[in-house]
């Protein structure tokens, strides 16, 4: 009978090992020995530990034989490959041939059965192949080779991978999706024995969380590196210990071999989408060398990892939605370092929620990089299932570098779902973009109590040819309209935006038009920052960084200081409202003032006092971290409101009570 090739043969094992049915190579399926060892050798040299591989060449004696005639006519080919394997190996094959030879036995296809169960399966080399959870990964399960990839390394037992009770440090720079990965690696080192302190210089372990988005934010993890490096260097001369430094999140994917090499500043460089190898990261380390591991995913979301809170304390909590981003502004390194947009399924989110609630969180925050363009994939049934009939509904005006998509549950259906959960529980949701905003979101904002009537949209520039340049999708005109139409639905709304002065080939012309923008739209709140040209960006690739850099630091002032002046109106107009304040703790100015947040995230600052319980009634009740409170606004800044506290209350209470327009008490407009 003619046998396979040993690549056919092996890609036939791997086939079966997929469906998890190697058993069923038999007599008539039978690989050839000598093929199939040396094939799974190479595999075994770049996969595995050297110990797998002496074992299989140490198996040669117990390898069946399929017929002699065929082992004569492949006797060249077996002799010329099995010299090549010494070669590499450093370990001879003869002394089992020969045996075989001599003694003309055939062996039991149990051999093989048992050959190739010891060795690599379809799993080993397939991430996630198999849906074990970390808490599956135990002795038995290693002894009896049941694990998978998820959360472990099949070929490395998980107690080297443990703490040890050894102490990590964070630091976190960038955005709030920072705070958020900050939180899930946290979670999942925590898992494997790792401690966590609040003071470098006790450290283990120093983790820096970076953001990738401008130079400026890469320049301050540059000079904190120079620190650590210095801070390790005097632990190594005390004899105190070692101290491995690990770079986290964008900057990691965008520099990682400039990372490795600069001065071997650091230990362990861990992309975006790798926090569940962190702990293989971190033993990896211990022997010297760098470790690295900053592949993107087409569908990590972490949805099953339950993000360890930095602060136990505050009343807010950070909830990722969705990771990545598809809009392709040429200007954004984001779809570059995070990866393609993918979203969690909405009911693993809610759980998170409802988990956030129980727990005492008073507002929840929903985060991605295009928060409002989740749209959940998965097949829950208790949720409904997908609905695969309708396309994405786009802002009027808006267009994309991709054609609509269809099918998934939507973000205006995850809104309503969360804001649920508790009806006094805030709700606010950042970043999203201006093309993804239906009515359906716009309505459920004006509908419900709880949802925050503040929307971020980013403009980024007031100029038709910037926006052009940017591949932003939209006019300036078509911008102003969507802002009219939010205020029409939610008339008490408050926005804010980002801006970027100075991006390529803007004139002066373009830099008024995008100040005009700022005037016309008044922002209660405005992100602005000169431009940074980013590599990997189209921007890089297609356009040329041509104005200076003087011209973009003025542009960037007059930016911001036309944004401070219209929230500066605003904040005036409120001068004797009520509003509603979430109290977050003491001032950082003065300990004898709190500190909150208003609907509209402004900060307001009030006296520390006892209050009344509730609206009717005189009876005292001191002010705790995560109240609502009653105030009336008495001056304002820019930046911040000033207020007296008037009453306990509820969030339900406040609304029902108080209409969502500012009211004024003529007492206080003397004030």
């Amino acid at each position: 009978m003619a046998c396979m090739s040993a690549k056919g043969q092996l890609g036939q094992m791997f086939r079966l090992s997929q469906r998890g049915i190697c058993e069923s190579i038999t007599g008539k399926n039978a690989i050839q020995s000598d093929n199939l060892r040396h094939s799974l050798l190479r595999i075994c040299k770049r996969k595995y530990h050297t110990s797998w591989s002496r074992a299989c060449c140490s198996s040669n004696a117990d390898s069946p034989v399929i017929s002699e005639d065929s082992r004569r006519q492949k006797q060249n080919v077996s002799e010329e490959r099995e010299h090549n394997t010494v070669r590499k190996s450093g370990k001879s094959l003869n002394s089992g041939v020969k045996g075989r030879e001599n003694t003309g036995s055939k062996t039991d296809n149990v051999s093989v059965r048992k050959l190739v169960r010891s060795g690599p399966q379809l799993s080993d080399f397939i991430r996630d192949a198999m849906n074990i959870q970390e808490d599956d990964i135990t002795e038995v399960a290693v002894k009896e080779k049941t694990w998978s990839w998820r959360g472990s390394v099949p070929y490395i037992n998980p107690k080297m991978l443990h703490g040890n009770q050894r102490k990590v440090y964070f630091q976190t720079y960038g955005c709030q999706m920072n705070v958020s990965d900050t939180e899930i690696a946290w979670s999942i080192l925590q898992k494997s024995g790792y401690t966590r302190t609040s003071n470098v210089t006790d450290a283990d372990v120093i983790l820096l969380m970076t953001c990738a988005i401008r130079e400026g934010a890469e320049d301050k993890v540059w000079s904190r590196l120079e620190f650590f490096k210095s801070l390790k260097k005097k632990r190594q001369m005390q004899r105190a210990g070692t101290v491995t430094i690990g770079i986290l999140g964008c900057m990691a994917e965008r520099l990682k071999q400039k990372i490795v090499e600069r001065d071997k500043l650091v230990d362990v460089v861990c992309g975006p989408d790798a926090y569940r190898d962190l702990p293989h990261l971190l033993a990896s380390s211990s022997s010297g060398h760098a470790a690295v591991n900053v592949q993107l995913s087409l569908e990590e979301t972490y949805a099953d990892i339950v993000p360890v809170r930095y602060d136990s304390n505050s009343p807010s909590a950070f909830v990722s939605i969705m990771r990545g981003c598809d809009n392709m502004c040429t200007y954004c390194i984001v779809p570059f370092t995070r990866g393609r947009e993918r979203s969690r399924p909405m009911s693993s989110i809610v759980d998170e929620v409802r988990q956030l609630s129980d727990e005492g969180i008073k507002e929840v925050t929903l985060l991605g990089q295009n928060v409002n363009s989740y749209r959940d994939l998965s097949q829950d049934s208790s949720l409904g299932g997908i609905n695969g009939n309708t396309l994405t509904k786009m802002s009027q005006g808006f267009c994309t570098v991709y054609k609509p998509r269809s099918g998934g549950r939507r973000f205006a259906e995850l809104l309503e779902k969360v804001s649920e959960v508790n009806p006094e529980m805030r709700i606010r949701f950042t970043s999203p973009h201006p093309k993804d905003f239906p009515d359906e979101v716009l309505t459920l904002i004006q509908e419900r109590p709880n949802i925050c009537r503040q929307l971020h949209l980013p403009a980024q520039s007031g100029s038709d040819a910037m926006l052009q340049a940017m591949g932003r999708g939209y006019t300036r005109a078509a911008y102003i309209d969507l802002v009219h139409h939010i205020r029409g639905i939610v008339p008490d709304v408050a926005l804010s935006s980002d801006f970027i002065a100075g991006f390529c080939g803007e004139s002066e012309a373009d830099h008024k038009d995008t100040v005009s923008l700022i005037r016309d739209v008044q922002y209660n709140f405005a992100f602005c920052f000169p431009y940074s040209m980013r590599q990997k960006t189209r921007a890089f690739h297609r356009l040329t960084d041509d104005v200076p850099a003087d011209v973009k630091q003025r542009r960037h002032m007059e930016l911001v200081a036309a944004f401070r002046t219209e929230a500066e109106k605003i904040h005036s107009s409120q001068i004797g409202s009520r509003q509603l304040v979430l109290v977050e703790g003491v001032s950082k100015r003065s300990d004898k003032d709190l500190a909150g947040r208003n609907e509209a995230n402004t900060r307001v600052i009030f006296p520390k006092a006892d209050l009344p319980s509730n609206r009717n009634t005189l009876e005292l009740s001191p002010v705790e971290r995560g109240d609502y409170i009653t105030v009336q606004v008495i001056s304002r800044t820019s930046q911040i409101l000033r207020a007296v506290p008037l009453y306990h209350t509820t969030l339900q209470d406040f609304w029902k009570h108080q209409p969502p327009c500012y009211q004024q008490d003529e007492r206080l407009l003397s004030l």
